[in-house]
């Protein structure tokens, strides 16, 4: 299982959210490159990021960021956060990230989707944020009207690959990850699943690289020594 340590960036700044509450953030970092390389040296092979404020406003509001980062590392990048056009996954793309993660617009607008993966194929995933069992949106303001297993299936049926499915009743809250929730999806789907929201603890590591899930993200429990990235990255294997 691939392990996809977190950077969520506001202003320039590694945050991280409480359930997804802007009004519960907690700046861990003003220096996202020097996170990023930490990552590096604890022997990280993936990255995965998220702009905040793109995530409200739909545009690139930390692309500077996002490239500082690009070019400090070789690390397979990944970032969602707003992106609703060709116009923003072709500017990510074009600033050597790997991959590019669709969420609100994979919801509302199938054909938008469609055409991504027409044109980028395996270089567009899409986040599902899952909230009281629907699919959330609008930086997890607002429900959806699926479920959350109808989507994921509908994204397969599409010819999506990558999946991040967050439960955010988890997220940040460094009370253990939804087990059960992955498992389901495991066994039901195929498709590459990355585990997000509420990885807290290298048992939670262990159980979820016990699925043979394609990936988890490690977030919060990073910045706050709850997880060690050198152990979560040698238990995974």
């Amino acid at each position: 299982m691939n392990i996809f340590p977190a950077i969520d960036i506001v202003k320039g700044c590694a945050v991280r959210l409480f359930k997804g509450d802007y009004d519960k953030m907690t700046v861990y970092s003003e220096n996202p490159v020097s996170v990023a390389l930490d990552f590096v040296a604890c022997g990280a092979e993936f990255i995965h990021l998220v702009d905040l404020e793109g995530a409200k406003s739909g545009d690139t509001p930390n692309i500077d960021t996002i490239k500082k980062i690009r070019s400090s590392c070789s690390l397979f990048m990944e970032i969602g956060g707003g992106i609703r056009s060709m116009e923003t996954v072709k500017t990510y793309l074009d600033a050597g990230v790997n991959r590019v993660i669709l969420g609100t617009a994979a919801v509302e607008n199938e054909d938008f989707l469609k055409e991504a993966l027409s044109v980028y194929g395996e270089k567009i995933a899409v986040g599902v944020d899952i909230k009281d069992g629907f699919v959330a949106i609008k930086g997890w303001t607002e429900k959806s009207e699926y479920s959350g297993m109808d989507f994921c299936k509908k994204m397969q049926d599409l010819g999506v690959k990558t999946i991040i499915c967050t439960d955010i009743s988890k997220d940040g809250a460094m009370k253990g990850t939804n087990r059960q929730l992955y498992k389901q999806l495991q066994d039901e789907l195929d498709i590459n699943i990355i585990a997000s929201g509420g990885v807290s603890s290298i048992e939670d590591v262990k159980a979820l690289a016990s699925m043979n899930l394609y990936g988890a993200i490690i977030g919060k429990a990073y910045y706050t020594g709850a997880i060690d990235l050198r152990e979560a990255l040698e238990v995974s294997k």
